[in-house]
């Protein structure tokens, strides 16, 4: 991964054309981690990239993610629209009552400041999507 990003230097907008290529990207950056780790895709009015940020690191089994730290960064990139992702260490991507629950506060908390939430990818050994399962 860090060749890659050394190469491009920065990840163009372009990138992410599509679910299937934000989810295999996610997999190489974060799938092989051995902790949680929890990030944000900040997007702009038309939904292109910003700035990829990982703003918490957990353990094995989870990480805390604090919402007022979330609005924080989102302004800090003038972000009109969220994807989050984190991973599972355990290579299971299937979301926890926790990520649920995680993922409406987050939206809610960002919703006072007018920023949406397009997506909660999950990255285990696949990737699950909690848009398209129709949890978010």
């Amino acid at each position: 991964m860090a060749i890659i990003e050394r190469r491009l230097k920065v990840i163009p907008r372009e990138a992410f054309q599509s679910p299937q290529d934000t989810q295999l990207y996610l997999r190489m950056r974060i799938g092989h981690l051995e902790y949680e780790v929890f990030g944000v895709m900040w997007l702009d009015v038309r939904h292109r990239l910003l700035a990829i940020e990982e703003l918490f690191r957990g353990t094995i089994d989870g990480a805390s993610v604090y919402p007022r730290e979330v609005v924080k960064a989102a302004l800090k990139h003038n972000a009109a629209a969220a994807i989050f992702y984190h991973n599972h260490p355990s290579a299971d991507s299937r979301p926890s009552a926790a990520d649920l629950q995680i993922t409406q506060r987050l939206r809610q908390s960002l919703a006072l400041v007018e920023i949406r939430v397009l997506d909660h990818i999950i990255v285990g050994e696949t990737c699950t999507s909690l848009a398209e399962r129709g949890e978010l």
